[in-house]
């Protein structure tokens, strides 16, 4: 597989990107830029573990929804959700109806909320790397890393689910803590 590859519009991309246009706009938008925020880092972090065994651009599509049912994924909200809220959210197409992952952000949502304003921002990005070489290739990606499994460890054993070290690696690279944007690709020379 190719790294890189030219987009409909003439932009050269990480080849992930394919030629979904909401890929793009996440590639070229989101993907790789600093993201701060207790909320914002809650969002993401759920939102990694619901797509644990799936494809990104599946959880992409189904954001707008995810964020309706999950009150804008503010954690004082979600952390009051009960039964009647799981079985709400085990009818709703619009998202991965998944009860495990469901609970899990719910029960997640009510750790942030032990957690002092700004803590889980200063706490997720505490594993970022001081430094992160761009990787030539897609075989230069890794899935996991030390600072994925650090960061792992740290937040199971505060009790939080759905997050494993592939699943952290992701987010990490969706949140900005790490640039995973390969050489050649038109972010790779504006980040």
């Amino acid at each position: 597989m190719t790294s890189t590859r030219i987009g409909p519009d003439g932009i050269t991309r990480c080849a992930w990107v394919g030629d979904d246009a909401e890929y793009r706009r996440y590639h070229d938008e989101e993907w790789g830029r600093p993201l701060h925020g207790d909320r914002a880092l809650f969002e993401k972090m759920s939102l990694e573990g619901f797509q644990a065994g799936l494809s990104w651009i599946t959880i992409l599509r189904k954001r707008p929804r995810f964020r309706e049912v999950f009150e804008g994924f503010d954690p004082a909200v979600v952390a009051e959700f009960g039964d009647d809220d799981v079985e709400r959210l085990m009818t709703d197409a619009g998202i991965i109806r998944n009860r495990a992952k469901i609970l899990a952000t719910i029960s997640n949502a009510r750790l942030v909320l032990e957690m002092d304003d700004g803590e889980l921002d200063a706490f997720l990005w505490s594993f970022a790397p001081p430094t992160w070489p761009r990787p030539a290739s897609f075989a230069d990606v890794a899935a996991t890393t030390p600072e994925s499994d650090a960061m792992s460890k740290a937040l199971k054993k505060r009790g939080f689910r759905f997050v494993g070290s592939t699943t952290m690696y992701a987010l990490m690279q969706s949140a900005g803590m790490v640039d995973d944007h390969v050489e050649g690709c038109w972010r790779a020379v504006d980040a």
